[in-house]
């Protein structure tokens, strides 16, 4: 699940919203009545969501969006009126008066939303380096040359004894140059 900051002028207004979300099975990280507080939270934490009142002491909104870490996301308080300025602004919103059914089922689409970017970001191939690149060209060619290999065939020799092998690829192709150097 991912990290929770709530961020509300009236520190009462945030404790009642985490005692919400507390009760429907949510962790809550911080409480914060000032924006400033709530950066410096989020600093501290890898990734969430920061849930927010339309003005704050210190900053807006806006203001405050442009300051956080990339990696966290904005959920908006606010009134019918104040959410028409919203749009376009990427910020996630849920006007008053506050539902509670609206504010959770929001949060858990917004934690299922990150948890699939996780997921799609972490099995983006990893891009290799020349030099890695290199050194696996040449383990092909030297298999090409010396076993008359294709060079989709060597490519699936090395990828196959790097499976068995439970190394990655650039590895077993250092270890193929290394045995038939001998």
């Amino acid at each position: 699940m991912s990290s929770l900051v709530i961020v509300f002028p009236k520190i009462e207004d945030g404790k009642r919203i985490r005692d919400i979300l507390i009760r429907h099975g949510f962790e809550v990280n911080a409480v914060c009545s000032t924006a400033a507080a709530a950066l410096g939270e989020m600093n501290n934490l890898s990734g969430g969501i920061v849930i927010t009142g339309y003005k704050l002491p210190d900053m807006f909104f806006t203001d405050l969006k442009e300051c956080m870490p990339s990696n966290f996301e904005m959920l908006l308080i606010a009134s019918n009126r104040a959410l028409s300025a919203v749009e376009g602004t990427g910020v996630v919103s849920v006007s008053m008066p506050l539902s509670t059914y609206e504010l959770v089922n929001t949060l858990e689409m917004m934690q299922h939303n990150a948890l699939r970017r996780k997921r799609r970001e972490k099995a983006k191939p990893k891009v290799r380096s020349e030099e890695e690149q290199r050194i696996i060209d040449k383990a092909k060619n030297l298999l090409m040359d010396r076993n008359h290999m294709t060079e989709a065939e060597a490519h699936r020799y090395i990828q196959k004894c790097s499976m068995d092998s439970g190394t990655n690829l650039v590895e077993t192709a250092q270890m193929v140059l290394t045995l038939m150097n001998c």
